[in-house]
């Protein structure tokens, strides 16, 4: 793809950051339009993991006693994505939404991701996989946000963060930084990590939490809704931010559709919202996005689409 050219003409969006035209390598990261993936790695939960300490009571009491009806019906609404995190990238997703946990039975230094149920792969093996991609693809950045941490103390936090720092080293950009791909690029930057957690505050490579508009709900018109307000309210000026373009069940939404699953809710609605991130812009405004995150990236246009704004910018 040559500069300047239609930002969505390739089918293969693994290096669009080098792509875009010169013009933008100087815009901060918080003002071009990133794709993101919504609870990441929920494609590789396990069904036969326990349910998580923070699920409701009712939850954890029906899974004491229907552990084999109760863990694969939560699955079923947990999966929020199909492709695995490699492909995400390739698909031009920039951010990772990686919700950590510990299993509280556990007494090694494993630490996994968590939705309900936990997941079979590793924080470990799953980061070490993103950094090995980024030097595939020494030009790319991705946005990482490390929250949630059930089950975790104090110790498993800072033994998180030394494999964190020690993984990534100087391809972490600092808090003080303002990021643009020009100045990424001349100081070997590809990792911005977003750490939501007190422990993290005197590492100047961890950058605070980022901000999570979130609907919960699972009508895609009162998520539309949701998100406009928030735009009316405004952005978070020279920081990141997220519109969550997901939607979320309910026990009554699940209980009135007991055949359904999060992939067929999703689907169903995914074509209306992908006509609203359509008319959305980039850019400092008030009313412009930055981060734009969906559930089952990499099937569809979504990742095009969002990609695909920051010409705007060019307007």
């Amino acid at each position: 793809m040559e500069r300047g050219s239609n930002m969505t003409d390739e089918k293969d969006c693994a290096d669009w950051m080098s792509h875009l035209p010169d013009k933008l390598w100087r815009v901060p990261l918080w003002n071009l339009a990133i794709p993101g993936s919504h609870d990441t790695m929920t494609y590789h939960l396990d069904d036969h993991s326990p349910i998580v300490p923070s699920a409701s009571y009712f939850l954890r009491m029906l899974d004491h006693c229907l552990p084999c009806f109760t863990r694969p019906y939560m699955k079923r609404w947990a999966t929020t994505q199909t492709r695995d995190i490699s492909d995400q990238l390739d698909a031009g997703i920039r951010f990772l939404d990686l919700r950590v946990a510990h299993k509280r039975q556990d007494d090694n230094d494993h630490f996994y991701f968590a939705h309900g149920i936990y997941s079979k792969q590793t924080v470990k093996d799953t980061v070490t996989n993103v950094a090995q991609w980024l030097q595939k693809h020494p030009k790319e950045l991705v946005i990482i946000a490390c929250s949630a941490f059930d089950g975790m103390n104090k110790e498993e936090h800072l033994e998180l963060i030394y494999f964190l720092r020690g993984l990534f080293e100087k391809k972490l950009c600092p808090k003080t930084e303002t990021p643009s791909l020009s100045l990424c690029w001349e100081c070997g930057y590809q990792v911005i990590l977003s750490y939501d957690n007190p422990v993290a505050e005197k590492y100047t490579g961890f950058w605070p939490k980022i901000d999570y508009w979130w609907a919960n709900t699972p009508d895609p018109k009162d998520l539309i809704l949701f998100l406009e307000g928030q735009k009316e309210s405004g952005r978070p000026k020279e920081l990141f931010f997220v519109a969550g373009m997901n939607l979320t069940e309910d026990v009554q939404y699940v209980l009135q559709h007991p055949c359904q699953t999060m992939r067929s809710m999703t689907l169903k609605a995914y074509n209306f919202l992908l006509d609203w991130v359509k008319k959305q812009h980039p850019g400092p405004s008030k009313r412009s996005l930055n981060i734009i995150c969906a559930d089952f990236v990499g099937d569809n246009e979504f990742a095009h689409i969002v990609i695909a704004l920051n010409k705007q910018i060019l307007c």
